[in-house]
């Protein structure tokens, strides 16, 4: 793909199915491999849905080449596009094998400031890499979700990532500083853009994540009373959650980092629902109603194997979250997830997932996650 005259690398694995009619479409984004919809021959140009993020790419097949449009969606409509093209038998990113040379190396954890240069906002992150001759892979994270599985190269004095998940083709770019810190510009999706500096730093670190969403004076517990895709109403006060701890999943089916979440807690759950614990999501779709958001839910599930419930909640919008879970200050993030005791107690709400492309973070993560259910599953 490319944007402001800048390519946004993407490597798909494509194979023809055994119909003879559809192709199975995977992104492969380091070890990663992420699996798109069934694509599908339309004239002479192939389809590439990505449904679960309104989106698709259109091209047309020439010889070992394909050439069109990546397209993102809103309410049925275009929303944006970018130009697409790809080559057969191509796998690499930014340079073929041997290509970049480099005396640097970006290994470790890097204090990082993201920029949008139009309203002048910062978010503060922390870029975590692992370099392997000139090949880097790694992820920034924010205090709000990660960047995923970036990948791409050091070459010279410079520094090149990208990812793309569906929802998202992006692309950093940077160079050395003489005092050897990063300068850069990040792109991402049909129009973002954000200016960014890093500097290493062993003992880089966020804001903590437990503390950022919280109870409002006066609350111990969370409810709500919400249906699901087939029409069951769902609360907490449901005989399935009586006695046993709760894990709500506040999540949305065109969020990438709620994927990377899901594809934890849906297997986990599956493995410890024995045990007396229950899992809920709170999907906050681009759309309330149920004839376009529920579709969306369930293919989301099919999708992840959820087989805990998830109901629609409402939009993602701040106004919406709000009137679903009046009780909390605000929900930041998608995924936050709030963990809830025997006895309906709120023991800790999480803003954000570090996902398994932030390396030792998620480690961390699913040690404290297991650390910290294996004490509300004891506790009587």
């Amino acid at each position: 793909m490319s944007r402001d005259d800048q390519k946004l690398p993407v490597i798909l694995d494509i194979s023809k199915n055994n119909d003879g009619k559809t192709y199975t479409v995977s992104v492969l984004n380091g070890t990663e491999k992420l699996k798109m919809d069934s694509a599908y021959f339309q004239n002479d140009s192939l389809v590439i849905p990505m449904m679960m993020f309104d989106a698709k790419i259109i091209a047309k097949s020439t010889g070992d080449e394909l050439k069109g449009t990546y397209y993102r969606y809103a309410n049925g409509a275009i929303a944006g596009s970018l130009p697409f093209h790809a080559e057969q038998g191509e796998n690499y990113k930014f340079f073929r094998k041997g290509e970049a040379k480099s005396t640097r190396n970006v290994s470790g954890k890097w204090a990082t400031i993201l920029k949008n240069p139009t309203t002048g906002d910062e978010t503060v992150a922390v870029g975590n890499f692992t370099q392997q001759g000139t090949d880097v892979a790694g992820s920034f994270l924010t205090p709000t979700g990660d960047y995923r599985y970036l990948t791409g190269s050091v070459n010279g004095d410079s520094l090149y990532l990208s990812t793309f998940d569906g929802s998202f083709a992006m692309l950093f770019k940077a160079g050395f500083q003489p005092d050897g810190s990063l300068k850069g510009s990040q792109w991402s999706g049909v129009k973002a853009f954000k200016t960014w500096t890093a500097k290493p730093d062993p003992q880089a670190k966020l804001p903590d994540a437990t503390k950022m969403t919280f109870l409002k004076p006066g609350f111990e517990g969370v409810d709500f009373s919400l249906a699901d895709t087939k029409g069951k109403t769902w609360t907490l006060k449901d005989p399935r959650f009586a006695g046993k701890p709760v894990i709500i999943q506040i999540m949305g089916s065109w969020c990438p980092n709620c994927m990377d979440e899901t594809n934890y807690l849906a297997p986990w759950y599956k493995k410890n629902k024995k045990r007396g614990v229950e899992i809920i999501g709170l999907s906050f779709e681009r759309s309330d109603k149920p004839e376009v958001a529920n579709p969306k839910i369930d293919r989301m599930v099919t999708r992840f194997g959820i087989d805990y419930p998830v109901v629609l909640a409402g939009t993602s919008s701040d106004a919406s979250t709000a009137k679903a879970l009046p009780m909390l200050n605000k929900v930041m993030s998608y995924p936050t997830t709030i963990f809830i005791d025997k006895k309906g107690k709120v023991r800790e709400i999480h803003t954000g997932f570090n996902g398994p492309g932030t390396g030792q973070y998620y480690d961390e993560f699913v040690a404290d996650f297991n650390t910290l259910m294996d004490k509300l599953i004891s506790e009587k």
